[in-house]
């Protein structure tokens, strides 16, 4: 059977972070993962699926010991490919990969905006560092289209480009009534409360600030924010000196994201940047009607929404815009809810056969349509 090492910055409670979990959990090789630094959250997760975790305890960003040790680690399980995510691990696990002598190294490009990579500015020593490294790679992966056109701008060459879309598993988010009255209930939102909900890394490019603005304007809604990151306290700061005081809540980072968006009724993604969006799909494959702003995966598609899809619309990231959205939205029932034929379109299942052939020697993308993955 093809071993596969996953290298990974970190395993926080991340978009990146969960995806490779995601893909552990369906790829039909022999996976086994790195983790260079921090907590690692998910090691359990993916231990308990019958996947290796080797933490690498890097010490900071320019902690250079850690790649004799993830050199000696490659050679020692002679995988047959190498497989890095987020930016760090892209730069120390491609040398280590190509010091090790594995012929196939490949990277995926989770989190690339229009001028940001994983909240760093992409500055001319960033895209110089970037592109170096790339030389010892035999493919990336971009997310989506417009990632590999951003790929193309830096110039990386269209030959070593493939696009592999993020994938999920809609099952893993379908609308569950008793976990709608579960998660309301852990925080005090009430079963006639009308909730709209975000979900994501808690970083200024998020633009959670505009939702808390929008809900001011909207007397008796509630805002459910799920996830953790830097801007946490500056939001919870300006959600106190609010109108909308006592309103907001603050879920922190979680794993059951299926349960809160059940426990939605709306999602909004005001998101100035995105790579890929998969908060989106995620809450489209709850059935929720969803706003958003940037999201690349939707942009992708032909024919969305399709029929029988929740509302799906595109807003500008204002919070006046948002407000006027969402209340038009108010009114709606909390169900029927049905997934949306965007999320089905990315389903995980229908994309590892892609990551295979990489890992095997050929090269495979995707671009598909609602109207495809519609019955």
């Amino acid at each position: 059977m093809t071993r596969v090492l996953h290298v990974i910055t970190g395993l926080g409670l991340g978009g990146a972070e969960h995806q490779l979990v995601q893909l552990a959990r369906y790829l039909p090789v022999q996976c086994e993962v790195a983790v260079l630094t921090g907590p690692p959250l998910l090691a359990g997760e993916l231990r308990a699926i019958g996947v290796p975790v080797h933490d690498l305890n890097m010490a900071h960003n320019r902690d250079l010991t850690v790649l004799p040790r993830l050199v000696a680690l490659i050679r020692r399980g002679r995988y047959d490919a190498v497989h890095t995510h987020l930016y760090r691990a892209c730069l120390y696990g491609r040398v280590a990969a190509r010091l090790a002598g594995v012929r196939r190294i490949i990277a995926t490009e989770h989190s690339l905006g229009e001028n940001h990579m994983e909240g760093r500015s992409t500055t001319w020593p960033v895209r110089i560092t970037y592109r170096a490294c790339e030389r010892l790679g035999t493919a990336t992966i971009a997310v989506s289209p417009t990632v590999e056109r951003r790929l193309r701008d830096w110039g990386v060459p269209a030959r070593k480009l493939v696009t592999i879309p993020n994938g999920l598993d809609p099952a893993v988010f379908a609308f569950s009534p008793e976990a709608r009255e579960q998660v309301r209930g852990e925080f005090g939102l009430g079963p006639g409360d009308f909730v709209v909900g975000t979900v994501g890394r808690l970083v200024p490019t998020k633009q959670v600030d505009v939702l808390i603005e929008a809900i001011a304007a909207l007397p008796g809604a509630r805002l459910l924010i799920v996830g953790d990151g830097p801007d946490a306290s500056h939001l919870q700061a300006t959600a106190s000196a609010s109108p909308a005081s006592g309103r907001v809540v603050f879920a922190g980072a979680r794993e059951d994201i299926g349960a809160c968006l059940s426990a939605m009724d709306v999602f909004a993604s005001p998101s100035a940047q995105e790579t890929f969006g998969l908060s989106v799909l995620e809450a489209l494959a709850n059935g929720l009607p969803t706003l958003y702003t940037t999201c690349p995966a939707l942009d992708d598609l032909a024919g969305c929404p399709a029929p029988g899809d929740p509302p799906i619309q595109r807003v500008p990231g204002t919070a006046a815009a948002y407000t006027t959205a969402l209340a038009a939205l108010g009114d709606r029932p909390v169900s029927p809810r049905s997934c949306a034929a965007a999320a089905r379109a990315y389903a995980v299942d229908g994309l590892v056969t892609r990551l295979v052939a990489l890992y095997q020697g050929g090269q495979s993308g995707l671009m598909t349509t609602c109207e495809e993955a519609h019955p």
